[in-house]
């Protein structure tokens, strides 16, 4: 399914570029350009799943807890001890109700579909 970006989010990005390229930094705005659709592709999804799609933070979340826990530790006999560690946080995640939190309401986006005559 290819979504389509809005105008005004293609706009803003394209001003960014423009300034980028005001400043010298071409390859910034070559990176910016070259990378603008995909950047862009969670604008094609309804606005109330916007901030859970362009941001990741279940996995940061994720991150820090690993984090904390190894600091715990402090130093580690070997790799393996560390990724048992790690393994074991991550079946304590997915075994739990943290690991089956929902985390977008999808009701929208099947509408959209329906909506769309996409539903499969």
């Amino acid at each position: 399914m290819q979504l389509v970006v809005g105008d005004k989010c293609l706009g803003m990005l394209e001003a960014v570029v423009a300034q980028l390229r005001e400043m010298k930094l071409k390859q910034a705005a070559r990176k910016a350009e070259d990378g603008m659709e995909e950047t862009l592709t969670y604008c094609g999804f309804p606005s109330g799943h916007w901030t859970r799609i362009r941001t990741n933070n279940v996995i940061a979340r994720l991150n820090r807890e690993i984090r904390r826990r190894t600091r715990v530790v402090g130093a580690f006999p070997d790799g393996n001890s560390a990724l048992m560690l790690v393994c074991a946080q991550l079946r304590y995640v997915a075994g739990t109700q943290w690991g089956n939190k929902k985390y977008m309401n999808m009701k929208h986006l099947l509408a959209a579909l329906e909506k769309a005559g996409l539903d499969g």
